[in-house]
């Protein structure tokens, strides 16, 4: 997978700061009004609440997830993406290195 750019965009430059830094993105604004924010995750455990459903894209480093009701732990690698429903939530681990991502917000 190569790693995905985006023309035409307005991205916002005040960064989207969590967790004291340890997890940073910035949002891309696209001319037909959708919107992307590309981060980085640093090592460590983190949950996420989610409004609109997303997808989760990992472009590099590694990571494993839960999704909020599931037992289950899905382990994503670069190239890889996870989808997340509306109005529920994740928790993300980054064992090592920094994970970077794509999230798009998905159509409910």
């Amino acid at each position: 997978m190569s790693t995905p750019s985006f023309s035409n965009v307005t991205v916002d430059a005040k960064a989207n700061v969590y967790f004291d830094g340890k997890v940073v993105s910035h949002t891309v604004r696209f001319d037909d009004g959708t919107k992307k924010t590309v981060g980085l995750i640093y090592a460590g455990e983190y949950h996420f609440g989610t409004g609109a459903p997303e997808r989760m894209e990992i472009i590099a480093g590694e990571c494993s997830v839960v999704l909020d009701g599931a037992s289950e732990t899905l382990k994503v690698a670069a190239g890889s993406h996870f989808d997340v429903a509306g109005n529920s939530g994740f928790t993300i681990h980054v064992a090592e290195g920094i994970c970077e991502y794509v999230c798009s917000f998905l159509e409910a």
